[in-house]
């Protein structure tokens, strides 16, 4: 089995996505089984493009491959999104407040409920496998030239 991460001569580590599937990370509460089954094939997916990408000298087929991993970064958030809602949905305004600015963004009860979930889910989303190998791809492509947003 080939190693995805290597670390000095002959020393094979195991990739931060694979580790984060296998072993999934406490903050993720007793919804992490339900977040990782539907985010495995979002993820499997994005993790497939953003190997496949840069070993293409095609950039129309990295284009293609950007595009697709574009549509599935947004179906992993938005599924991640109403799991959070759902989480939150009994707490008061005040509480919510207290755990998004606990997960490190600021904003205050004047917000709108559903924006602040929003914020709860993207401090989520964005540690995931799925949104790091995105984020990895789409600097990846821009470096090329390729890039989802028409120059003009």
């Amino acid at each position: 089995m080939a190693c995805a991460l290597k670390s000095g001569p002959g020393s094979c580590q195991q990739s931060p996505s694979r580790r984060f599937l296998q072993n999934p990370p406490a903050f993720l509460g007793p919804i992490r089984k339900v977040i990782l089954a539907m985010m495995t094939t979002t993820t499997q997916r994005l993790l497939d493009l953003a190997a496949a990408a840069p070993a293409s000298p095609d950039k129309d087929v990295v284009l293609l491959f950007l595009t697709e991993a574009n549509a599935l970064h947004e179906q992993g958030f938005e599924e991640l999104r109403s799991i959070v809602a759902a989480r939150v949905a009994g707490m008061s305004p005040e509480v919510l407040v207290a755990v998004v600015n606990g997960g490190g963004l600021p904003c205050d009860a004047s917000q709108d409920r559903d924006e602040l979930v929003s914020l709860l889910a993207l401090t989520e989303w964005q540690m995931t496998p799925a949104a790091l190998a995105y984020a990895e791809m789409a600097e990846a492509a821009a470096r090329r030239g390729v890039c989802l947003v028409p120059e003009g």
